[in-house]
């Protein structure tokens, strides 16, 4: 499958995911000067002001990197909306996606035919968060360019399906560009989500753990202790199934015995996106890639490290077929 030509030059099929509070301008240029995709959410700056003042300086650095290493592939950038009614700021957002033609735009809670108008008027990308058939057939009639397959596995508001079962069954009704998501953190990862179809890999939980994160130390050093049987997916923290640490919750006092009943899940109510946040700040969330994260690397060295990984992982499987 083609993808988008905004992908073309960049030096790996990743994008670094946006990831609520710890997505900033810093990972965002650290990922696009390395030579993959760096993203973030709208709602990670306080004020659209303040988010369209990101997007200024964001263009600006990558235009100023560009011009003093030609040579080099810079990856795109992109901003993730909260396409829901629980967002007052998506339109003012919007508008400035708009304003500065940024590239690449992730949809979150909604597939809208609106939203993709606008940013194709501009020739920006769109793609669209999923988690099963139905959304990716939503997401199609509303035009994007790409869908995100968030697998069982993949930290945040994760879906529940193996990655194998849920590209089969969404590769059928989608002929369009597909970024795979869901415990993907080293470059062997990406050579296994190509062969099984996708376009492009999506890494949240392993840029956490980077230097230019703005996660905290400690939520750095729990990622680099975790385990996968330690990634728990519980409603209790918004009222919305999500991937979280058990250490993490452990610390903010959650009945782990109830948890692991669903019997006993008390959903609560969903929060406003802006109450969601708060309760982000300090139950710390993961997928199911801890199991290959030991350190904290800079970004740049992450990448060199995925690329060797990618290019070894290739050539093997070029072997095996040869």
């Amino acid at each position: 499958m083609s993808v988008p030509e905004i992908f073309q030059n960049t030096r790996l099929p990743v994008v670094a995911a946006p990831m609520f509070l710890v997505s900033g301008p810093e990972l965002v240029l650290a990922s696009c000067k390395a030579g993959i995709t760096g993203t973030f959410p709208a709602l990670n700056q306080r004020t659209t002001e303040g988010f369209r003042e990101w997007v200024v300086d964001i263009k600006d650095e990558l235009a100023k990197f560009a011009e003093e290493n030609p040579d080099a592939p810079v990856g795109p950038f992109g901003v993730n909306l909260i396409v829901h009614r629980s967002n007052p700021r998506m339109r003012a957002d919007l508008e400035v996606c708009v304003e500065q033609e940024v590239p690449l735009v992730i949809t979150s809670l909604g597939a809208v035919t609106e939203v993709v108008d606008a940013v194709h008027s501009y020739g920006g990308v769109v793609f669209h968060d999923v988690t099963n058939r139905r959304h990716a057939q939503k997401a199609a009639e509303a035009g994007v360019d790409g869908i995100v397959l968030v697998a069982g596995g993949a930290g945040g508001h994760a879906g529940t399906t193996n990655p194998f079962a849920l590209l089969s069954d969404i590769r059928p009704v989608f002929d369009g560009t597909i970024i795979l998501a869901g415990a993907l953190s080293t470059g062997r990862d990406i050579a296994a989500a190509k062969a099984m179809g996708a376009d492009l890999a999506y890494m949240g939980t392993r840029f956490i753990a980077t230097a230019e994160s703005r996660g905290q130390d400690a939520y750095k050093e729990m990622i680099c202790e975790a385990r996968p049987e330690d990634i728990i997916h519980t409603p209790a923290v918004s009222g919305v199934p999500a991937n979280f640490m058990r250490q993490s919750l452990e610390q903010n006092d959650f009945d782990m015995e109830k948890l692991l009943d669903p019997g006993q899940v008390d959903f609560g109510e969903k929060l406003t996106v802006s109450d969601e946040a708060k309760a982000w700040k300090t139950v710390w969330s993961a997928g199911h890639g801890v199991s290959a994260i030991d350190e904290v690397p800079s970004v740049a060295e992450l990448v060199d490290r995925l690329e060797a990984e990618y290019l070894e992982a290739c050539r093997e499987l070029a072997a095996e077929v040869g």
